[in-house]
Order: structure tokens, then C-alpha cells, then sequence
């Protein structure tokens, strides 16, 4: 019986292991080195399958018809090294959009970017490219082998009622009209923000900093990283300490201009530099045995032209535990706030819904090499109603 048990046991393994081994030849064909090992580089990628089912209007900024979406994504990812004080790196993606849609295949270069470290403390590094935005806690672990849910946080996705192409011209014009694409509103920040500037980063004792020029906003949609130029560039940072191990603390800061040049009607002497987003963020992260945490808070606010100004309010407090070493789970509750003055005539310049959602996500790493996720989320409160609404979502990942 023994024997027995142990035959099947080989079994049962014997494919993922040599799964493994296929990988791990892989990984050595992918990775290369030239000149005595001077420069070094390496391609690395992600194969995200997703899967998503929803009520009308689709959540956050997915667009497309129906109740179901299927939604591939491939991410190359190439890292050079040249010696111990430039690293280079670039990020392609293949897949419907950059937000989730039915609209059909498209790539892109996201990322690609050089950094120069001149010391080995890591006192100071510069960064000139297309690359991440500084601000916030998530961006540092927003792809999908690294977070615990398919979507991001409330703040990073949601619509709010401010709109970088639209602009009202009353107060009482201020307000979603039924046929709007509501991917033309912004939310607080646009995922990750693959902008193009420059950033300075470094840490010293405990302390860390980042600083970023940007040709473009946080809130700035994808299809406008490409379009903004410098003439009103946006200014980014974050500064943390980590007291120990465990704990990580931030503070960030955002200014930048939020309407494109496109923005209707827009008389033409106005300025576009004139209307601002500014942001503030505070996050806190905390890991411990099997026990991860991470908590972020955002006050935002928008100059609407010949009105005033829109403020959002948004938080998520997320927890991640490991109940095998293969098997997690995770709890994330998001909550958004809108909130305006008034306009000359005493009326609020927005009426928006408050929004509410618990995100509850089951993962399983089958290998090294594979991930398997299961979502479901409760949400009161969108950009049409305030209707409470559910919606399901697998993302299964092959990293190589």
C-alpha cells in the first residue's frame, strides 16, 4: 500500500516538475550575457487570461457590450544591465486595450526606460523614459503575478464625474447624460500612469524619496501619454520610511494638467495649463508571517473651468492571507466620495454617486510558473446608479 501510494504521488508530480524543468530551460535560453558578463540581459513575460461577467454598465473602466468579456493580455518585459550603474528596461503589451474591451487586439510599448545609478548605496538614482508613476502604494506591485486581486483599487479605476474632453457648461449641465462613453471621465489616478519625464529616487537609513516630472498627469487617460508635451508638465512625489521590515509609510503629492488639447468647448483664448489636478495620497503597508496588508488614501481636486472645483475623496484598505503555501485569500474594501462647491448661481457643480465595493478574491499557485485567481465583487453606487451590482472575474496567469 505504501509502494502504491508512493507510485501515484510520482505521478501526480511528475508533470509539474517537468513543467519546471521546460520553464527553467526556458528562463536559462532568455536570459544572456556579453562581454565577460559586462552587460547582461534578460526576457521575461506574463500571459494573463481573463474573464470577467457583469451587469450593464460594465465596472470601472472595462468597456464592452454584453455580460461577458474574455480579455488575453501577453506582457514582454526586456532588462538590461550594463555594469553596476545602468539598468535599462521596456514593456510590451498585446492585448484588447489597456483597460479591458471588446474593441479588438492592439499593442503597445508601455514602458521603456534607463536608469543611472553613479553609487552603490542607492543613495540617488535617475530615471528618463516612459515608466510607472511615484505616486501611491499599488503601482509597485500592480501587475498580476504580484496582485492578489484581477482589478485595481477603487481610486486607480473608477469614473468620476470630471472629464478631460467634456467640459459643462452650467452647473446643472454637470452631470452624466445617458449615451456618454463614460471612459471619457477620469478617475482620481489611471492604473500604473506610463507617462514620459524623469524621475530621481533613492533611500537613506529608512528613509526613501521619489521625485517625477511628467509630460502628463495621473489622471491622464492612455491614449494621451503620447500627446501632452512639457509646457505645463506635472510634478509627482512620494516620500516613505520603513521603520522595520514590516511596516512601510508614504506620503504623495501630484500637480498636473487634466484637459486635452481637444477639450470641448474650450473658448480659445483659455489655457489648459489654467485647470489642475492636484492630489494628495497617504499609504501604509504591513507584512508579517502569512499576513500582508496594505491601506491607501487619496484626496483629489479638479479646476473645472468657468465653475470651480470638484474634489473626490477615496480609500482601500486591503488584506492578503496565506492559507497554504500555495493558497491565498484576500479581502479589499473601497469606498469613493465626490464632493463640489458651488457655482455663482448657488448651485452644486456635480451630483455623483458615492461608490462602495468589497473585492474578495480566492488565488492558487499551481507551479512557480502558473497562477489561478477567482473574484467576486459587490459594488453600491456607479457612475449611472446607485444600485447595488455583483460581478465575477477569473485571471489565469503563465509567467515565464
Amino acid at each position: 500500500m505504501k509502494h502504491t501510494l508512493s507510485l501515484w504521488l510520482l505521478l501526480l508530480t511528475a508533470p509539474v516538475l517537468a513543467a519546471e524543468d521546460v520553464f527553467d530551460l526556458v528562463d536559462d535560453a532568455l536570459t544572456k550575457s556579453f562581454w565577460h558578463d559586462q552587460l547582461r540581459t534578460r526576457v521575461s513575460g506574463l500571459l494573463d487570461l481573463e474573464y470577467y461577467h457583469f451587469p450593464q454598465p460594465p465596472p470601472g473602466l472595462i468597456r464592452a457590450e454584453g455580460h461577458n468579456l474574455f480579455a488575453p493580455r501577453l506582457s514582454l518585459f526586456l532588462d538590461a544591465q550594463a555594469g553596476a550603474n545602468v539598468y535599462f528596461f521596456t514593456q510590451a503589451r498585446f492585448d484588447t486595450g489597456f483597460d479591458p474591451t471588446d474593441l479588438g487586439g492592439q499593442a503597445r510599448m508601455d514602458e521603456y526606460a534607463l536608469r543611472i545609478t553613479p553609487w552603490s548605496d542607492g543613495h540617488f538614482n535617475l530615471q528618463v523614459g516612459k515608466f510607472s508613476t511615484v505616486v501611491g502604494g499599488w503601482v509597485a506591485r500592480h501587475l498580476s503575478w504580484e496582485n492578489p486581486f484581477v482589478n485595481a483599487p477603487l481610486p486607480y479605476e473608477n469614473p468620476t464625474l470630471v472629464s478631460d474632453v467634456e467640459i459643462p457648461l452650467t452647473a446643472r449641465s454637470f452631470r452624466f447624460v445617458p449615451g456618454f462613453d463614460k471612459y471619457e471621465f477620469l478617475p482620481i489616478i489611471w492604473g500604473p500612469v506610463y507617462a514620459i519625464g524623469a524621475s530621481v529616487a533613492g533611500r537613506i537609513g529608512i528613509f526613501e524619496y521619489a521625485a517625477e516630472v511628467k509630460n502628463a498627469g495621473v489622471s491622464s487617460r492612455p491614449e494621451s501619454w503620447y500627446d501632452y508635451d512639457f509646457s505645463d508638465p506635472a510634478f509627482d512625489f512620494r516620500v516613505g520610511v520603513r521603520p522595520n521590515e514590516a511596516w512601510n509609510i508614504g506620503f504623495s503629492g501630484a500637480r498636473g494638467p487634466y484637459l486635452r488639447s481637444d477639450a470641448r468647448p474650450l473658448a480659445q483664448e483659455s489655457d489648459l495649463g489654467e485647470y489642475q489636478q492636484f492630489l494628495l495620497g497617504q499609504d501604509i503597508s504591513y507584512a508579517r508571517g502569512h499576513l500582508q496588508l496594505w491601506a491607501e488614501a487619496f484626496e483629489s481636486r479638479f479646476e473645472i473651468p468657468r465653475l470651480g472645483n470638484a474634489d473626490v475623496f477615496a480609500y482601500y484598505i486591503e488584506l492578503k492571507y496565506k492559507l497554504t503555501p500555495q493558497l491565498f485569500a484576500a479581502l479589499r474594501w473601497n469606498q469613493e466620495f465626490f464632493d463640489s462647491g458651488a457655482d455663482p448661481t448657488g448651485q452644486a457643480i456635480a451630483e455623483a454617486h458615492d461608490v462602495s465595493r468589497v473585492d474578495l478574491a480566492l488565488g492558487y499557485r499551481f507551479t512557480a510558473h502558473t497562477q489561478l485567481k477567482l473574484q467576486y465583487s459587490i459594488a453600491r453606487g456607479d457612475f449611472v446608479s446607485d444600485r447595488t451590482k455583483g460581478t465575477f472575474a477569473a485571471q489565469f496567469t503563465l509567467r515565464f
